[in-house]
C-alpha cells in the first residue's frame, strides 16, 4: 500500500475562504424563512437597545431635571416613562432570545445535513483514499470540525449580524444625539478596529493549524488504541509517549498561540473602551459647559456615554466571534476537502439479475430469486444478451501499481475455471492480496485485462460484481450488533435459518450457541469478547451466507490455531465446493488440494501447477514446502 503522508500541524492560510463561505451559505438556503425572522428579530433587538439608551437623555432632561426644581414632584409621568423604557428592554430581551433559539435549530439542522452528506460521500470513496488518510483524521472531521461549524452557525454568525446591526443603529442614534462627540467617537473607534484586525490576522493561521494538529492527535490515539497489544508486547510504551508528546505539543503550541491572540482581544478592547469613555466624557463635559447646554445637554451627554459603551460592546463581540468563524472555516475547509474527493469511478453497465436456465442452455431474466444468476449485457444496438454466472476468471497480461511510479504486479496471467481452487503463495509483499483487490475492483489495472465469465471486468457495475463474490479478509471486522446481524452482513435479506446454516457450514454454530444469548448475543468493540479464531469463523459464515459463485479467502485461517483449523477445514471444503475459489495462505498444507498453485515473487508469477507438479519441479515452491525458504 502507498505510505500515508505525514500530518503537518503548522499554521496555514485558508485556501479559498470566500468559496467556503459561499458554500456554507448554500446550506442555509433551506432556512430562508427562519433567517428572515432571525434578521428581523436582530434589527428589533438592536433598535430596542439603542432606543433604551437614548431614552436616558430624555429621562434626565425632561423628567428628572424638572422634578429637581419642583416643591412637590409629580412622579406619575416619570413612572410612565420608566414603564415605557422597561417595555423596550423586554422587547429587546424577547427578540434576542427568539433569534438565538431559532439559530440553534438552524445550526443543528445544517450540522446534520453536512454530516449526512459527508458520510454518504465517504461511502462512495475508493479504498485508495482510506489507504492514504488516517482514520483518526477522518473522524476529527465528523467531530471537532463539525462542532466548530455548528458553533459558528448557531452562535458566531448571528452574533456578528446582531453586532453589525447594533453598530449601525447605535451610530445613527449617536449622530442624532451629538454630531461632535460622534466625530470624536469615530477617531477612537478607528484605533480599536486597527488593533482588532491586527490581532485577528495573527490568530487566523494558528486556528487553522490547531484543527490540523487535532486531527493528527486523534489519528495517533486511534492507532494506539487499536494496536495496544502490539505496543505492550514490544514494550513500545515509552516511544509511543514521546511520539504522542510531540504531536500533542504541536497541538498545544497552535492552540496556545490561537488562544493567546484570541483571549488578549477582550482585555485590550475593554481597556481601549475605558480610555475612549474618558475622552468622550472630558470632551462632552467641555462642550456642554462651554455651550451652556446649547450644543450638548447633560441628558444628551449621559445618553451618549451609555451609547458609546453599548457601541464598544459589539466591536468586542465581533472581534471575538471572528476567531470562532476563522476556526470554523478551517474546519469547514477540511470537511469540504473530504466531500470534494473524487468518488470511486464506475463505468460499468453490465448488471447481475435473477435467471432461468433452460435445458438447452438458454438464459433468460427471472422476476424473482431462482438460485441462478446471469449477467445482463445491454449492447449499443439496443439488444440484450444474458450470460449465466459461473465464476470463470481470466487475467491477461495484467500490470498494476498503487502509485504510477512503482509497479507491483508484472504481466500476471491466470485462468480460473468454474469450480476450481486457485491458490497464491509467496512472501509477504509478493502481490497475492493485490491480485484479489483487482478481481473485486478495489483498484483497476494499469494494463492488461480481466474477464469474468467472458465479460471485461470494467464493464460490470461494481456493486453487481462484488455481490457475486464472497470475501474472507485477513483483517476481520465485526460490527456492533448481534451475531445474526454480523452474519447477515453478507446477505442483508438472509433469514435466521440461512444465517445458522452458514454458521454450521463454517463450524461456528457450536461456539455461537455457547454465547450468553446465542445468535442474539450483541458483539461490541469489533467482537472483543470473542477470540481471534471465533471472530474469523463468524467472518467465514458471513461470506458463506450469500452463497456466491466465487470465494476469495485472504489468509482466512491465519488467525486460527491448528485445532480450530482442523474443525473449519471441513466447512471450508463444503464452502468451496462447486465454487471458483482464490485462496491466499501462508500455511502451505491448506492449499495442497488446490487445482492450481501460483507462486509469486516481487509481483510476478514464477511457478504454477498442482502441488505434486510443483514438488516434482523442486523449485521455489518445493523449497518453501520443505522449509528451505521461509515465506516471511
Amino acid at each position: 500500500m502507498p505510505p500515508r503522508p505525514p500530518m503537518k500541524g503548522g499554521p496555514r492560510k485558508a485556501k479559498d475562504p470566500k468559496k467556503t463561505i459561499a458554500r456554507l451559505l448554500s446550506y442555509l438556503s433551506q432556512y430562508k424563512t427562519t433567517m428572515v425572522i432571525v434578521i428581523v428579530c436582530i434589527i428589533v433587538a438592536a433598535i430596542a437597545q439603542a432606543a433604551s439608551a437614548s431614552s436616558l437623555g430624555t429621562l434626565v432632561d425632561d423628567y428628572i431635571t424638572p422634578m429637581l426644581s419642583q416643591a412637590t414632584p409629580d412622579f406619575s409621568p416619570l413612572v410612565k416613562y420608566l414603564c415605557l423604557m422597561a417595555c423596550l428592554y423586554v422587547l429587546g430581551i424577547v427578540s434576542a432570545f427568539l433569534y438565538n433559539y431559532l439559530m440553534v435549530d438552524v445550526g443543528q439542522g445544517t450540522q446534520k445535513k453536512i454530516r449526512d452528506e459527508m458520510f454518504r460521500h465517504m461511502q462512495t470513496l475508493p479504498i485508495r483514499y482510506f489507504d492514504t488518510h488516517p482514520a483518526g483524521d477522518i473522524m476529527s472531521r465528523y467531530t471537532s470540525d463539525i462542532d466548530t461549524l455548528r458553533q459558528m452557525i448557531s452562535q458566531a454568525v448571528p452574533q456578528c449580524i446582531s453586532s453589525i446591526a447594533t453598530l449601525v443603529v447605535l451610530f445613527i442614534a449617536m449622530l442624532i444625539t451629538s454630531p461632535i462627540l460622534t466625530g470624536v467617537m469615530i477617531l477612537t473607534v478607528s484605533g480599536i478596529v486597527f488593533v482588532t484586525t491586527r490581532v485577528v490576522g495573527k490568530s487566523a493561521g494558528f486556528f487553522i493549524g490547531q484543527q490540523k494538529s487535532l486531527g493528527a492527535v486523534n489519528g495517533y490515539v486511534e492507532e494506539m488504541i487499536q494496536g495496544q497489544r502490539v505496543v505492550k508486547v514490544f514494550c513500545h510504551e515509552d516511544t509511543c509517549k514521546k511520539e504522542f508528546d510531540a504531536l500533542n505539543d504541536a497541538l498545544r503550541q497552535n492552540a496556545f498561540k490561537a488562544g493567546a491572540y484570541s483571549n488578549i482581544m477582550g482585555p485590550v478592547n475593554n481597556n481601549l473602551g475605558y480610555i475612549q469613555y474618558a475622552i468622550l466624557a472630558i470632551v462632552g463635559g467641555l462642550v456642554a459647559i462651554s455651550s451652556g447646554g446649547q450644543l450638548l445637554t447633560l441628558g444628551n451627554l449621559v445618553a451618549f456615554l451609555v451609547l458609546s459603551r453599548s457601541f464598544n460592546q459589539p466591536i468586542s463581540q465581533v472581534s471575538n466571534q471572528i476567531n470562532a468563524i476563522v476556526m470554523a472555516l478551517a474546519g469547514a475547509e477540511r470537511i469540504f476537502e473530504l466531500m470534494d474527493e473524487e468518488p470511486e469511478q464506475d463505468d460499468g453497465y453490465v448488471t447481475l439479475v435473477y435467471a432461468n436456465v433452460d435445458e438447452d442452455g438458454t438464459v433468460s431474466e427471472a422476476p424473482a430469486r431462482t438460485g441462478k444468476w446471469a449477467w445482463k449485457y445491454p449492447h449499443k444496438d439496443g439488444s440484450i444478451t444474458y450470460t449465466e454466472l459461473k465464476g470463470d476468471i481470466v487475467m491477461e497480461n495484467v500490470d498494476f501499481g498503487y502509485v504510477p511510479e512503482k509497479t507491483v504486479l508484472h504481466d500476471v496471467c491466470l485462468y480460473a475455471k468454474p469450480g476450481q481452487k486457485i491458490a497464491f503463495v509467496g512472501a509477504t509483499g509478493a502481490g497475492k492480496t493485490t491480485i484479489t483487490n483487482l478481481i473485486n475492483r478495489f483498484y483497476d489495472t494499469a494494463d492488461g485485462r480481466i474477464r469474468y465469465d467472458g465479460i471485461n471486468l470494467k464493464k460490470i457495475r461494481k456493486p453487481d460484481l462484488r455481490r457475486s463474490l464472497g470475501f474472507v479478509l485477513q483483517d476481520t471486522n465485526l460490527f456492533t450488533g448481534t451475531v445474526y446481524d454480523n452474519i447477515r452482513y453478507g446477505k442483508l435479506v438472509a433469514t435466521d435459518e440461512e444465517c445458522e446454516a452458514a454458521a454450521k457450514l463454517a463450524n461456528a454454530h457450536d461456539f455461537i450457541m455457547r454465547l450468553p444469548q446465542g445468535y442474539n448475543t450483541v458483539l461490541t468493540g469489533n467482537g472483543a469478547q470473542l477470540s481471534q479464531g471465533q471472530r474469523q469463523l463468524i467472518s467465514i459464515a458471513r461470506a458463506a451466507v450469500g452463497n456466491p459463485p466465487i470465494m476469495i479467502l485472504d489468509e482466512a485461517t491465519s488467525s486460527i490455531d491448528t485445532r480450530t483449523e482442523a474443525l473449519v477445514a471441513e466447512g471450508m471444503d463444503s464452502l468451496m465446493k462447486g465454487r471458483t475459489t482464490f485462496v491466499i495462505a501462508h500455511r502451505l498444507s491448506t492449499v495442497r488440494n488446490a487445482d492450481c498453485i501460483m507462486v509469486l515473487e516481487q509481483g510476478r508469477i514464477i511457478e504454477r501447477g498442482t502441488h505434486d507438479q510443483l514438488i516434482a519441479q523442486k523449485g521455489t515452491y518445493y523449497q518453501l514446502y520443505t522449509g528451505a525458504f521461509e515465506l516471511e
